[in-house]
């Protein structure tokens, strides 16, 4: 694709996919312009990248980059600011991590599997991002120091619900975004940490996601 074309190609999908969906941020809007999808998205779906669509990652089934609209609101509707640490669970290729960096002091992207961590890594250090850190990891079992907190929790994936243990991870005021329920309809949903003990849970609008592995179930079981 020539360079005026991936121009035109980004600019249309800012004007056409991601204001339909209530981004209006300057600055979100600015970084969507910023950030070059086409570098995170695999080699077989570059023709792909500004599409209205889940792309898929091929080193590992199943991986899938969340549509662009989608990504766009979760980090509109995070509010993510300058001094924050964020975590990401499901790296991916990197591309949310990209986004988030443009707006926090410091992000954590846990990838379960490892050549995509890998990639994710390479893509990052290629556009110049040094302040993400690209772990091997299970977000769903997180193995860190107990004390650790994070501003800012994003899933890049859906759960059945969200663990508990999760949100014990957020500094008082901070946010988690994740996308929770099941098939055809789930929720874009948004926690906030009001005190130690007191949380706040709004869903304001509805999308769908692969799940992230390993998150438990709700058990189907009834009487």
């Amino acid at each position: 694709m020539q360079l005026d074309n991936i121009h035109q190609a980004r600019i249309n999908m800012i004007e056409q996919q991601i204001r339909p969906w209530n981004v209006l941020e300057t600055d979100i809007l600015a970084l969507l312009q910023q950030v070059k999808r086409e570098d995170y998205v695999p080699a077989a779906y570059k023709a792909m990248a500004f599409a209205d669509m889940e792309i898929p990652l091929s080193s590992a089934p199943g991986a899938i980059m969340l549509a662009p609209c989608v990504e766009a609101r979760m980090l509109q509707d995070l509010h993510v600011q300058a001094h924050e640490q964020v975590l990401e669970v499901g790296t991916g290729s990197g591309y949310m991590a990209a986004l988030l960096s443009g707006r926090a002091q410091q992000v954590l992207s846990l990838e379960i599997d490892p050549l995509l961590a890998d990639q994710a890594h390479h893509n990052l250090r290629t556009a110049g991002i040094h302040h993400v850190e690209v772990q091997v990891a299970d977000g769903a079992h997180l193995q860190m120091p107990a004390d650790r907190r994070f501003d800012v929790i994003i899933l890049s994936g859906s759960v059945a619900q969200i663990p508990n243990a999760l949100l014990q991870r957020l500094s008082v005021g901070g946010r988690l975004a994740a996308i929770v329920g099941d098939e055809p309809v789930m929720h874009a949903t948004f926690v906030v940490r009001n005190s130690v003990s007191d949380f706040s849970t709004t869903t304001p609008w509805d999308t769908s996601a692969p799940r992230l592995l390993h998150f438990p179930e709700l058990s189907s079981f009834s009487f």
